[in-house]
């Protein structure tokens, strides 16, 4: 195993014609979420959460901007994003599909349902379909061990999954997206 090291110091950041954090956003932060916290970074993850659950992810201009209102460097906006698997850095599909891998699902099989995802989805973990309809993660623990293996479509829990009830779940999905399989 080799670690590739990226040109960070010189990158610049993708930034699109409109800002991601707008006045509107900044006068509701300051006047809602801010005077929660004692120092500013304190209203880091309310933040993001808004953010994400506004665009699905959070972009590096994204990052770059909320950094700014915050008055904080943008590496630990960055730090923040990357440590938590609740967000996200890219753009996923319509539909995400998350497998747990914890311990108890492990036990109780999860590789032969991750293994099915991948082949009917034709996606590796952590990638989407070229057609930007399903994005497919592994995930630690959902916390529903007594129940699984379980795994996330969307936002929503799916307990006791078997290979059978998984297939139903993505020809459902399929269904929904509009993708053929």
């Amino acid at each position: 195993m080799s670690w590739h090291t990226k040109p960070s110091a010189t990158s610049s950041v993708p930034k699109a014609a409109t800002p991601v954090v707008t006045g509107a956003h900044k006068e509701r932060w300051t006047r809602e979420i801010l005077p929660k916290y004692a120092q500013p970074q304190g209203a880091l993850m309310p933040i993001l959460h808004e953010v994400q659950h506004e665009h699905e992810y959070i972009s590096l201009q994204a990052m770059v901007e909320v950094a700014a209102f915050l008055g904080i460097h943008p590496s630990q906006v960055f730090d923040t994003v990357s440590f938590y698997e609740e967000f996200r850095a890219e753009k996923v599909g319509k539909c995400v599909i998350g497998i747990c891998q914890s311990i108890a699902c492990e036990v109780c099989d999860h590789k032969a349902i991750l293994d099915r995802a991948v082949q009917r989805l034709g996606i590796e973990p952590h990638e989407t379909t070229a057609d930007g309809k399903f994005t497919l993660l592994t995930m630690e623990c959902l916390g529903s061990c007594d129940t699984a293996p379980v795994a996330l479509f969307g936002e929503t829990l799916h307990e006791n999954l078997t290979v059978a009830k998984l297939d139903a779940l993505i020809d459902g999905a399929f269904s929904k997206t509009g993708a053929s399989h």
